[in-house]
C-alpha cells in the first residue's frame, strides 16, 4: 500500500510540475518581427531605386540604411548610401510604428559642375570642369509607417539633409519617399 500511495503521489507532483511548467512557457511574449525591407516607389518612378533596410530596436527607436542608385541621371545622382536612425512617437501594440521623426548621414556620388580658378599672365579666367564628386552631409526627416497584419509595411516620409562641403552649387541631398515592404 505504500508503493501504491507513493508512486500516485509522484506521479501527481510530476504532473503538476509539467502543468507549471507548460504555463510559464505560455506566459512569455511572442516574438516580434524586427526587420524589414522597403522599396521606395516614389523615387523608383523618379528614375533613383532605392531599397531600404530597417532593424527595429526597441518599442521606439530603429536604424536603417537606405541605398539609392540613379540610372538615367534625370537628377544627377549617381547613387547614395543614407544610414538613418529613427524615434517612433504614439503608443501602439505594435513596434516600430506610427509617426517618426529621423536623423540620417549621406554618402552621395553626383555630378557636379566644379571650377578651378586658373591665373594668366593676363589676369584671371575661370575654368569650369564637368565631374563626379562624393559629398557627405546630415540631415532630418519626418513620416508614418503603417503595418498591417500580415508585416506588410508602408510608409510616407520628407526631409532633406546638408552637405558638408561646396562641390558646384549642389548643397543638399533629398530625404522622401512613399515606399512598401515586408517585415520579418
Amino acid at each position: 500500500m505504500k508503493i501504491i500511495l507513493t508512486t500516485l503521489l509522484i506521479t501527481i507532483s510530476l504532473s503538476l510540475l509539467a502543468q507549471e511548467k507548460k504555463n510559464r512557457d505560455s506566459t512569455k511574449t511572442p516574438q516580434v518581427a524586427r526587420n524589414e525591407i522597403k522599396l521606395n516607389l516614389l523615387s523608383s518612378i523618379l528614375s533613383l531605386p532605392e531599397i531600404n533596410y530597417e532593424r527595429i530596436l526597441k518599442n521606439n527607436t530603429s536604424f536603417g540604411l537606405a541605398v539609392f542608385a540613379g540610372f538615367e541621371n534625370v537628377f544627377k545622382y549617381n547613387y547614395s548610401i543614407i544610414p538613418y536612425y529613427r524615434v517612433y512617437f504614439g503608443k501602439s501594440e505594435n513596434v516600430g510604428v506610427g509617426l517618426f521623426i529621423e536623423a540620417n548621414a549621406g554618402v552621395v556620388n553626383l555630378e557636379s559642375d566644379y571650377y578651378s580658378m586658373i591665373y594668366t599672365p593676363q589676369g584671371s579666367l575661370v575654368y569650369f570642369k564637368k565631374g563626379n564628386v562624393t559629398n557627405y552631409g546630415m540631415g532630418f526627416a519626418t513620416g508614418a509607417k503603417f503595418l498591417t497584419k500580415k508585416n506588410f509595411v508602408g510608409e510616407i516620409y520628407l526631409g532633406a539633409g546638408r552637405f558638408f562641403g561646396d562641390y558646384g552649387g549642389e548643397n543638399a541631398y533629398p530625404r522622401i519617399g512613399i515606399t512598401i515592404g515586408k517585415r520579418f
